[in-house]
């Protein structure tokens, strides 16, 4: 009996005509799914005796080959005929296969187009280590091991030295190190930005983060004033956020600047908006120019920095930093290159 039944689908395949991608689908499920014909013969091999199931397993799996094999060529027949109809040669109208588009990240972008604005300002690009030692990070900038605004940040130590010839080495807590190396090596007149990432040991939450990006810049000439360098805030702001941006300048206090300030923007409409500092900025301290053996009696200079991942919430109108680090693919597409 379950002879028989083997002849006659093996004769149902022979004769069977694949013509169409329904028929073939068809094909495929009524001969070799799980639920098809064959593989309900194979669940009757149990009651075939002994001494006849090796021949039977046989005839089974060569009708199970017969079946793939014409299921195989039909496919490719199928698709020949598919490809054949819709050569370019034919109709050069008919467009590309879209290739999928990635898209770049807020910050990346927020990134790009900071420097092409200090670019147009004249500035450069340094760059430095995220691994810094205590010297570059603190006490060149005018940050010695006592100073109470050492307590400003709080410090990832990668290593802390017992021995007074050995600097601790740190998570750099801002790019302002990158200036100190470029002072060492590059004598004035020196105008450039220190993009990077930094670190601080701080709680995780919508408005902070353990790492962050900043862009600290740098000019260092003869007769540098607070008025440029306000004048160079003014223009970045119009720049980033247009020339209608409401903005102002108040007093602060960095050690590595005197004097000190701080630029906020307003955000929001008239009535409910509020300020939100994007940047602390200042005329470097005559201290941190002896520091890399700079006259400040012949030089002077000022210095600034700013939080990238700020300016890219107040750009894209963003409420929780961690959003730019979770990498949800869905935020990420509404950002095109």
């Amino acid at each position: 009996m379950l002879n028989e039944r083997i002849l006659s689908i093996q004769n149902e395949l022979q004769i069977a005509e694949i013509e169409s991608e329904e028929m073939l689908e068809t094909f495929r499920l009524t001969y070799l799914s799980k639920n098809g014909v064959i593989q309900a013969l194979f669940k009757e091999m149990g009651s075939v005796p002994p001494e006849s199931r090796a021949e039977m397993g046989q005839k089974m799996n060569a009708l199970k080959t017969l079946a793939q094999e014409k299921f195989q060529q039909a496919k490719s027949k199928l698709e020949g005929v598919q490809s054949d109809s819709f050569r370019a040669a034919d109709d050069i109208s008919i467009p590309a296969d879209p290739t999928p588009a990635g898209s770049l990240h807020p910050l990346s972008i927020t990134h790009r187009d900071i420097k092409q604005i200090f670019y147009r300002l004249g500035f450069t690009i340094a760059d430095g280590p995220e691994l810094e030692d205590d010297f570059h990070n603190f006490t060149a900038l005018n940050f010695p091991p006592d100073h109470p605004a050492r307590d400003m940040q709080d410090t990832f130590f990668v290593r802390k030295s017992e021995r007074p010839d050995e600097d601790d080495l740190v998570l750099r807590t801002h790019t302002s190190p990158v200036q100190i190396r470029l002072l060492q090596k590059t004598k004035p007149p020196v105008r450039a930005i220190m993009p990077g990432r930094v670190f601080r040991n701080e709680s995780v939450t919508a408005k902070s983060y353990f790492q962050f990006h900043q862009v600290e810049g740098l000019y260092i000439d003869r007769h540098v004033t607070m008025a440029a360098l306000i004048d160079t805030l003014v223009k970045f702001v119009k720049m980033m956020y247009g020339n209608d941006v409401k903005y102002q300048v108040r007093p602060s206090f960095f050690p590595f600047t005197e004097p000190s300030i701080e630029m906020d923007i307003w955000w929001g409409d008239k009535n409910s908006g509020k300020w939100l500092e994007i940047l602390g900025a200042g005329m470097v301290d005559p201290n941190v120019l002896q520091a890399v053996n700079i006259d400040p009696e012949e030089f002077s200079g000022y210095a600034f920095g700013m939080g990238v991942d700020r300016i890219a919430l107040l750009r894209y109108g963003m409420d929780d930093i961690r959003t730019l680090y979770e990498n949800d693919i869905r935020f990420l597409e509404q950002f095109p290159l």
